[in-house]
């Protein structure tokens, strides 16, 4: 499984890409807000941090022919980036726009496994279904990935599975055993997945073990 980092902050984008781990970028205008700083001037960054790895943009126009336009822009500057579209009845049309121009998208905002099948149809490279969000209106969020998963695999669709709203390490464990493509994870939740306390343990007891070596 894939693991993309869900944030604009450089220092956490270097953070995780010099472990070896990060193998794409999710961003949307709430994450970029946070930065301070100027949205071009922010996704250059991370693109140049990032090479050719997937960079994700929210396209932020509201009609179809702003999206596209927007999409058509945005994938001038970096061919990496990938258009993320909300799951509308317009986005479909994007999508499939799109789609026909070679441009990626990601249809996010997803919480319906047919949804999902409306996404792969329409020719999405991704689909984000919000895991997290789900959980918050006491549905299983990781039931969905398993449903889009099994439809997906039914029907050889190339569409790939980013699981989004992720908001703790074991959403990241059931989305690996779902077979999902692909977790977008928050810095602080990436932060969680080395940690165990039985590691830090075994640390501190063979630091002590250590000590009591004799040194000649």
């Amino acid at each position: 499984m894939k693991l993309f980092i869900d944030t604009a902050n450089i220092e956490a984008i270097k953070k995780i890409n010099s472990q070896g781990l990060l193998d794409g970028v999710t961003t949307n205008p709430t994450l970029v807000a946070r930065e301070k700083r100027p949205t071009l001037e922010l996704i250059d960054e991370i693109c140049a941090i990032l090479g050719e790895r997937p960079v994700n943009v929210e396209l932020i126009a509201e009609d179809i022919a702003g999206m596209i336009k927007e999409a058509e822009t945005w994938s001038k500057r970096h061919k990496s980036l990938v258009m993320k579209i909300p799951m509308t009845s317009d986005g479909l049309v994007v999508v499939k726009e799109l789609s026909s121009m070679g441009i990626k998208t990601n249809m996010t905002l997803t919480f319906s496994a047919i949804q999902a099948l409306m996404a792969a149809k329409a020719g999405a490279d991704y689909v984000s279904p919000f895991v997290g969000r789900l959980d918050d209106i006491c549905a299983v969020g990781m039931d969905l990935i398993r449903e889009i998963m099994t439809i997906y695999d039914n029907y050889g669709f190339a569409t790939q599975v980013i699981v989004a709203s992720i908001r703790n390490p074991i959403h990241v464990v059931e989305a690996a055993l779902a077979g999902a493509h692909i977790s977008t994870i928050p810095p602080d939740v990436l932060n969680k997945l080395v940690k165990h306390p039985l590691t830090d343990i075994g640390i501190v007891r063979f630091k002590e073990d250590c000590a009591k070596i004799p040194s000649s």
